[in-house]
């Protein structure tokens, strides 16, 4: 990189817009939408899809809600022209979706469009031309004039071969490409004159789209270009105002947010912003804020795993495990401050209440993500990350202490390996360290208790100790005294219970109880161990044991 840039680039001029309106204005309501998956996104594609592929993205877009779709630039390719015909001629199409189609301002290409659309229900030809200085100066070496010209003229055959195609309901979409870093002068001149060609009415409906073909500046200078055309232009109660954000800068979704609030209506991307360079505005990024602002996006996206799964087979290309709100992490935390926030959220958060979640924008369980991915657990978690784990999976909910003791068994496993714990691996770790093991070292086989005159509980049980039988009694001021003492010919140390919690494992009253026994030994060791049993004196008992054990 240079040491001087500012010696061979500049910085992108703002634009003088006093009074702008669009930083004091919020969004309500979503715009229209317009997937360009199956033509700027199947151009951006390295080996294009072939036609089960399109078909595929094309049922995906529509049941997610997709009423205006970007299907092909049919003068293009013979794929792109015979994908359109097969959408009419197979009766693809909804009757409350429009299909749209690109072309370039060529006679011989409008020409060939037309042909493609022909039988469509409804279709809208959008036509582009190149309209920045360096385009005109450098690309095509033509003065603003013929740029109009150019733009004007194609305008008219297209208006003449919708008139003359009655059976379909046309809209027009024009874009002065690059718009972005056209003067706004002159950007506002060519579709003003385009308009007067078009004249847009309820029956002829148009849309200008103004795209940031490459991003080149800030979001907010885009959005001032934005609100500068939108205040200027005379038809603006006439047409459609939209917006075609690129990702260059990495602030497509910003740019596209931040001119809707200029005044756009509609917002032209991708799903999951794949487009050519560094893509095309995410769709579903911007669907999804709004879904968080409590704003319906109009869009459905309620089995998220199984969009990502349509667009990374068809387009060939990852969905980064990071992606907002899609990727397969978007809502994993591994850290153990942020795993102990959420677990705290979960267990505050009552049925019905509006969602506050520490770290969780949205309820995952939304768009089809379930609550095991919220929390995985690796070398960075904390005592929260497994505890949620064992308590999401299996009902247990530790205390606080267990849940420190078993966090530093967890630290010590992955520390040692590196790796992720699987919700399996962190299982059999618990159950091998607390008792909950097929045949643990102390097993309790029966025992009755009875309470005595003197207020005492008198236990007598059976132990299967290592494979032999022994019978154990004692006596205490409740039952798990009584077995403190009744296995203290079997210690050798004495030991006192430190701490006790049970809870059962459902809500039916034939359920099974859990019992957690923290016990203190006399030269100062600490050991937890767990019961579970339909038995609630059972389940503790056991869990006696297993701290012994």
């Amino acid at each position: 990189m240079l040491n001087h840039p500012e010696q061979k680039y500049r910085p992108y001029p703002p634009v003088s817009l006093p009074g702008r309106l669009w930083p004091d204005r919020q969004i309500t309501q979503a715009p229209r939408w317009l997937s360009t998956d199956l033509r700027d996104g199947n151009q951006a594609l390295a080996e294009p899809m072939d036609a089960a592929r399109k078909l595929q993205f094309w049922d995906l877009l529509v049941a997610s809600g997709f009423k205006e779709i970007e299907v092909a630039f049919p003068s293009a390719s013979l794929t792109d022209f015979n994908f359109v015909r097969q959408l009419i001629d197979e009766q693809r199409i909804p009757d409350d979706v429009t299909i749209q189609v690109l072309t370039q301002a060529r006679e011989d290409l409008i020409l060939r469009t037309f042909e493609s659309l022909k039988g469509a229900k409804s279709a809208t030809v959008h036509l582009y031309n190149a309209t920045a200085p360096l385009f005109r100066r450098l690309v095509f070496g033509m003065d603003k004039a013929q740029v109009i010209e150019l733009a004007t003229r194609s305008t008219r055959l297209i208006r003449q071969l919708c008139e003359q195609n009655p059976q379909t309901r046309w809209q027009y979409e024009y874009s002065p490409e690059t718009f972005c870093f056209t003067e706004p002068e002159f950007a506002l001149a060519v579709c003003e004159a385009v308009a007067a060609v078009w004249e847009p009415c309820a029956a002829r409906p148009m849309i200008v789209n103004l795209p940031a073909t490459v991003e080149v500046s800030t979001p907010n200078v885009y959005a001032d270009q934005i609100e500068y055309f939108c205040r200027h232009f005379s038809r603006r109660k006439e047409v459609c105002i939209s917006v075609h954000p690129h990702n260059d800068r990495g602030s497509a979704v910003a740019s596209a947010e931040l001119a809707v609030m200029a005044g756009a209506d509609r917002v032209e991307g991708c799903l999951f912003g794949n487009g050519e360079r560094t893509g095309n505005v995410c769709l579903v990024t911007l669907a999804m804020n709004l879904y968080s602002q409590g704003i319906s996006p109009n869009l459905d996206f309620s089995d998220m795993p199984r969009t990502v799964e349509v667009v990374e087979d068809c387009n060939q290309l990852p969905v980064h495990p990071r992606h907002p709100w899609a990727g397969r992490l978007a809502y994993t935390a591994f850290s153990g401050s942020h795993q102990d926030a959420i677990k705290k959220g979960f267990d505050a958060r009552k049925p019905g209440e509006r969602w506050e979640m520490p770290y969780l924008p949205i309820d995952p369980q939304d768009i089809g993500c379930t609550y095991e991915a919220v929390i995985r657990v690796n070398s960075q978690s904390g005592k929260s990350g497994s505890a949620w784990l064992i308590e999401q999976n299996h009902g247990l909910k530790l205390p606080r202490a267990l849940q420190q003791d078993f966090s530093q068994h967890v630290q010590h496993e992955t520390d040692t390996h590196g790796k992720e714990m699987t919700q399996n691996a962190l299982w059999q770790l618990f159950r091998a360290r607390y008792g909950l093991v097929a045949e643990p070292a102390l097993a309790l086989l029966d025992y009755k208790s009875e309470s005595q005159a003197d207020g005492q509980l008198a236990l007598q049980a059976t132990l299967n100790i290592n494979g032999e039988k022994r019978a154990v009694s004692g006596r205490g001021n409740g039952l798990l005294s009584a077995a403190v003492n009744s296995l203290g010919p079997l210690l050798s140390q004495p030991l006192v219970i430190k701490d006790y919690h049970e809870h059962t494992l459902g809500e039916r009253s034939d359920s099974r109880s859990v019992a957690y026994i923290h016990c203190l030994f006399h030269n100062g060791e600490r050991r937890w161990g767990v019961g579970i049993d339909n038995d609630v004196a059972r389940a503790s008992l056991q869990a006696l044991l297993n701290a012994v054990g």
